[in-house]
């Protein structure tokens, strides 16, 4: 069986039923608020065309990136050891 663009249908079958998660976690929450963040920064930047505030903005962005995965490998992210109940 194939579908529209001509490539055959994966043989993994999909669970809609399966809670994803959805990234609901401290690390995932962080990384969110910092790009955000960064993006309002590059906004008002573009906005009053200061390039130098611009670039700042784009490099928080990446910074909330970096900060997202070093949480996550740290244990903060979904189904991360810092975030287990250990009782």
């Amino acid at each position: 069986m194939s579908n529209a663009s001509g490539s055959q249908s994966s043989t993994k079958e999909v669970l809609h039923g399966e809670d994803l998660g959805h990234g609901n976690s401290p690390a995932a929450w962080t990384c969110v608020f910092v790009m955000l963040l960064g993006a309002l920064v590059s906004s008002i930047a573009f906005v009053i065309a200061n390039a130098p505030i611009f670039w700042a903005g784009v490099v928080i962005v990446l910074a909330g990136l970096v900060v997202g995965w070093v949480m996550r490998r740290a244990g903060y992210g979904v189904g991360g050891s810092k975030l287990k109940n250990t009782h």
